[in-house]
């Protein structure tokens, strides 16, 4: 590759040399130029990556289900959204606009434990709620909701994420 860059640069005309840090810093700068230039595969920023999360809690009138998991995104950018396994089908709910999302089993991807998805909320699948209760109940977050196609009152609670600042361990 560097002998390629020296037939590149042009012999110095008194001398005829070609100058090798000269072919250096121009092939220094084609990598730079090559890496920056790289596009970014479109599926990472439209996937979203699922974690279980340890502690938390789900009732369904005021009884725990046979099977069960809560996840949460990786990331915590929206952190307003939980992904809810209830038996054999996925629920994802919206706390911030307070709304129920049917996941069918073909959107979700395994990978170990976690599970990968791309966007869930498609407005076809929404399941009608009343009673949207959202409050602090201590170490956690505690949501609320009538389903209506169950006709029964779900129940999630999030552990708060710790504060190390505060002191509390």
């Amino acid at each position: 590759m560097y002998s390629f860059f020296m037939r590149l640069i042009p012999a110095h005309p008194r001398c005829g040399l070609r100058t090798p840090m000269l072919a250096a810093l121009l092939a220094l700068t084609l990598l730079v130029f090559a890496a920056a230039t790289t596009p970014v595969r479109a599926d990472d920023s439209s996937s979203f990556r699922w974690k279980s999360v340890d502690g938390a809690q789900l009732r369904l009138d005021d009884k725990v289900p046979l099977t069960w998991n809560v996840y949460q995104l990786d990331k915590k950018k929206q952190p307003n959204l939980i992904l809810v396994l209830l038996g054999r089908r996925y629920l994802l709910l919206d706390s911030k606009a307070k709304l129920v999302y049917l996941v069918l089993l073909t959107d979700l991807h395994a990978d170990g434990s976690d599970l990968t998805t791309a966007d869930l909320a498609n407005k076809d699948r929404l399941i009608p709620t009343t009673a949207w209760n959202t409050r602090d109940v201590g170490p956690a977050q505690q949501f609320q909701l009538t389903l209506g196609d169950y006709g029964r009152t779900l129940t999630v609670q999030l552990p708060h994420p710790l504060n190390l600042r505060l002191g509390i361990y």
